[in-house]
């Protein structure tokens, strides 16, 4: 697989709920990570700030997985992948 190709992301719950518009999944083209929630901001604005913090970095609370595989925004995502964004569960 080639980077920079469709790739198609799986948004969690909760992001569904701040975003009415937004769809479950959806299919962006993007090379890397970071391309990805530009992309997703360009589509929905403000995205990238619930995904992102001023750094920029992945938000804490938020992880994004690329074949199984925590990623970061420089990580690639070859054409044809599924990015799955999970909100982070904690409890106490």
């Amino acid at each position: 697989m080639v980077a920079g190709g469709s790739v198609t992301v799986v948004l969690p719950r909760a992001l569904l709920v701040l975003f009415p518009d937004a769809e479950r999944e959806v299919s962006v083209t993007a090379g890397t990570i970071g391309e990805v929630v530009g992309a997703l901001d360009a589509r929905w604005p403000g995205m990238r700030d619930r995904l992102c913090d001023s750094t920029p970095r992945i938000r804490r609370h938020i992880n994004i997985f690329v074949g199984g595989v925590r990623a970061t925004l420089e990580t690639a995502v070859p054409a044809g992948v599924r990015v799955h964004v999970l909100t982070a569960i904690s409890g106490g």
